[in-house]
């Protein structure tokens, strides 16, 4: 694995980035030749142009343009999904159903190719859950999964402290597994041995629930 960026996010319910994380990718995004979508939702095509045109223009209001944009789904055939990955500047694994984009993502071979890329590499809401090396989707099962292995960090997206239900299952599960539990507008920035975070994110751990700190996340990542 080479990443030289890795970028979790749990959403954007204003269709926008917050400042401090537009700013960020500004400066890490250098190389943008092609921006990959890759989509959570593989056979709603129509949903997946609006989504990806609609999330190209949060680049574009922080003046960060590619001169290629495209959207992996199931209309694209896996010779061409394969090229795309291989030659992205950043991809950028969108939102919907951890399952089926996961499934996407095999079933056109294209895991060896993200886990292997150079490009920069981010994930919204499923496609952070996706990215992590346990992946953990609660609303289909408290078990976790393989996800994609890019890093050793289990996001819990679109996280409100004040659900008790989800709480309770969060830190059921966090007696095997630590969670970063993600409110909207936040992000988890990875760059090589490099971790830093945004926004408001919750460690659970061993039944437990703390804000996160910088330390939990490079103890967790050796």
């Amino acid at each position: 694995m080479s990443h030289n960026f890795l970028a979790f996010f749990s959403g954007f319910p204003n269709y926008r980035f917050p400042y401090i994380i537009g700013s960020r990718l500004r400066e890490e995004l250098i190389q943008r030749e092609s921006l990959v979508f890759v989509s959570a939702w593989p056979d709603d095509y129509e949903r997946n142009d609006k989504d990806s045109n609609g999330m190209y223009s949060m680049f574009e209001e922080y003046t960060i343009s590619f001169i290629h944009h495209y959207v992996i789904d199931n209309r694209m055939k896996a010779s061409k999904a394969i090229q795309l990955i291989n030659e992205a500047s950043c991809i950028f694994l969108m939102g919907g159903h951890p399952g089926l984009q996961l499934k996407l993502i095999r079933e056109k071979e294209l895991e060896h190719g993200i886990y292997n890329t150079k490009a920069a590499v981010l994930g919204v809401s499923a496609g952070a859950i996706n990215m992590a090396k346990h992946s953990l989707d609660t609303k289909e099962s408290p078990v976790p999964y393989n996800g994609l292995g890019l890093a050793d960090i289990t996001i819990k997206p679109h996280f409100k402290p004040d659900n008790q239900e989800v709480l309770s299952t969060l830190l059921k599960i966090s007696a095997e597994l630590p969670i970063c539990a993600t409110e909207d507008e936040s992000a988890i920035f990875v760059t090589g041995d490099s971790t830093s975070f945004t926004g408001k994110i919750y460690w659970i751990n061993k039944g437990e629930i703390s804000p996160l700190l910088r330390e939990n996340l490079l103890a967790n990542n050796k």
